[in-house]
């Protein structure tokens, strides 16, 4: 295949991992016939056996080397905390031209980790971050529209080859995804705020909850407000905390501003300051207003 494509047509893509990310890209591929073949890498012969039962690639497996020296395009959609030792066992097993790209929800980390592991290849290394998802995980969670219409941040490095990005950009527009480029420190700034701390709060409060044995039946008199605020904290926890550790630099700042916050809005309960109080909700359902009206 010529380098400076950016048709799937004839891409023959290699995913590794078949998670709700991974399965996705392969059952939007495969949902609208594209490329040239689509073979996936998956933890164990279970694993295997069950992508073969769903149909999710052409071939399957556990060998790294042997799935990825068929590709020219290579998804790497794994856990952050997998990634180094994907991208180890990657750099050997490459075929020459062959583009990589992730799917991790940290980029800083998974840069020099890529950097490290992928040696040569990592000016073929394209970091991005499907801003996408639910709260299931493993191989029955992927659905084919799960990028129909959501962002995806690409965080290309100065040593990324041009044509490279150019055919990531042409895979995540096959499957219905918007595309966006920033630098990765301003990513992992950005995806602190809007997604690893909501994250954090979610989990604290059930955790928070679910330890006050003497009120154990808070939870049965929730309603939809707290299922809609604490839905997230049904993700993988194993996931989670490799997310917010990976990117513990930008999260800690962000967290210590909304901890500042809600020291603010204790000390105005205390006072029976109501002023206070309804000053920073009104700020924040016109700013959640604003968010719901741009997404409609």
């Amino acid at each position: 295949m010529s380098p400076d494509r950016t048709s799937l047509d004839e891409e023959r893509i290699c995913v590794i991992g078949l998670g709700l990310i991974g399965g996705s890209i392969v059952r939007a591929l495969q949902a609208k016939g594209l490329g040239d073949r689509i073979d996936a890498v998956v933890a164990d012969a279970d694993e295997a056996r069950r992508a073969r039962e769903l149909g999710l690639a052409d071939e399957a497996s556990t060998d790294i080397a042997m799935t990825v020296a068929k590709a020219t395009l290579v998804v790497v959609a794994v856990p952050v905390g997998a990634m180094a030792g994907v991208f180890a066992r990657l750099a050997t097993a490459l075929p020459a031209n062959a583009v990589v790209t992730d799917t991790g929800s940290t980029k800083l980390s998974v840069i020099r980790e890529a950097q490290a592991g992928l040696g040569e290849s990592f000016a073929r290394f394209v970091p991005g971050h499907p801003i996408a998802g639910t709260e299931r995980s493993g191989l029955d969670a992927g659905f084919a529209e799960l990028f129909e219409q959501r962002r995806v941040i690409l965080t290309p490095t100065l040593a990324t080859e041009p044509q490279a990005l150019a055919r990531v950009e042409a895979l995540w527009r096959a499957v219905g995804a918007q595309i966006s480029e920033m630098d990765g420190a301003h990513h992992d700034e950005v995806l602190a705020a809007t997604s690893h701390l909501p994250h954090l709060l979610a989990y604290t409060l059930v955790d928070t909850l679910a330890r006050m044995a003497e009120r154990t039946e808070i939870f049965a008199y929730a309603a939809g407000g707290f299922a809609d605020f604490t839905r997230i904290a049904s993700s993988s926890p194993s996931l989670w905390a490799d997310i917010v550790t990976a990117n513990h630099d930008a999260v800690l700042p962000v967290l210590d501003r909304y901890i500042g916050d809600l020291a603010a809005v204790r000390a105005a309960i205390a006072d029976d300051d109501r002023d206070t109080l309804a000053a920073t909700f009104l700020r924040a359902k016109t700013a959640r207003d604003g968010f719901a009206m741009r997404r409609s």
